[in-house]
């Protein structure tokens, strides 16, 4: 299931405080969070939906390139989005 864009416009209000700035990495790394979420949930209800696994497989791609990224220009805002997205232990 897609994400509405008020849903997106939320997200970004939360992490940024800046809903019209989409391209800032950290909007982008929660946006995908969000959505990686949402497809894990689908398909462990729809085991045989081999599309939206490899959707998911894209997404999950795309968000370990940006926070590789992130990491290397700037170290303090990775650790701040990844401790705001509970994403590492």
């Amino acid at each position: 299931m897609a994400i509405t864009k008020k849903a997106k416009l939320d997200i970004m209000n939360q992490i940024s405080g800046d809903a019209n700035n989409t391209g800032l990495i950290e909007n982008q790394i929660a946006i995908l969070s969000v959505d990686i979420k949402n497809i894990t949930d689908h398909v462990k209800v729809a085991k045989t939906d081999y599309s939206s696994k490899r959707g998911l497989y894209q997404k999950v791609s795309k968000r370990r390139s940006l926070l590789q990224y992130l990491k290397n220009i700037d170290i303090e805002r990775y650790r701040a989005i990844v401790k705001k997205l509970d994403l590492r232990s």
